[in-house]
């Protein structure tokens, strides 16, 4: 038996956020190679004068977008109310019950701009045990982590 052929390159599953009843984000498994190639996209080399070597340094801003469209791949109820607890905003006038509707640049936008997001995501990501039911497991609204399936259909800058 070949490891190759079992190994699978990429899963996604759809993970509660907790604390946010009803808010759940479709995320996908980064592998080591994945991450590596990311960060290798979002790396420029300059040359230090003072040290005459090459420096390798990392745009933060382009492996936000990089990271966040690799990995986050849907979300549904987050509703307006709920950013409030994840950052800075003013939703006076909106129903705070609204959802805020999914799309690359919001996630982009909540990822750079909520330490709370960005970290849960990346402790997501990069646990396993999360992606090992399949993508129609449950997860669990208290620890984040997917539930085993049962026979009826039942996270800047900190990735471095």
């Amino acid at each position: 038996m070949d490891l190759k052929k079992l190994m699978v390159d990429t899963k996604a599953v759809w993970v509660d956020f907790a604390g946010l009843e009803g808010f759940k984000v479709e995320v996908v498994n980064l592998s080591r190679k994945e991450l590596n190639g990311l960060r290798k996209k979002c790396t420029t080399t300059k040359f230090d004068r003072k040290t005459r070597q090459a420096v390798e340094e990392i745009e933060e801003d382009k492996f936000v977008t990089e990271f966040t469209s690799a990995v986050v791949k849907n979300w549904k109820g987050l509703k307006l109310s709920y950013l409030e607890s994840l950052l800075l905003v003013d939703i006076g006038g909106q129903d705070p019950n609204a959802e805020l509707e999914y799309t690359e640049e919001n996630a982009e936008t909540l990822v750079s701009s909520s330490g709370e997001f960005d970290t849960w995501l990346n402790e997501v990501v990069f646990d396993l045990d999360n992606f090992r039911t399949g993508p129609e497991g449950e997860a669990d609204a208290a620890s984040g982590k997917v539930l085993p399936r049962r026979s009826v259909k039942n996270d800047k800058g900190s990735v471095s």
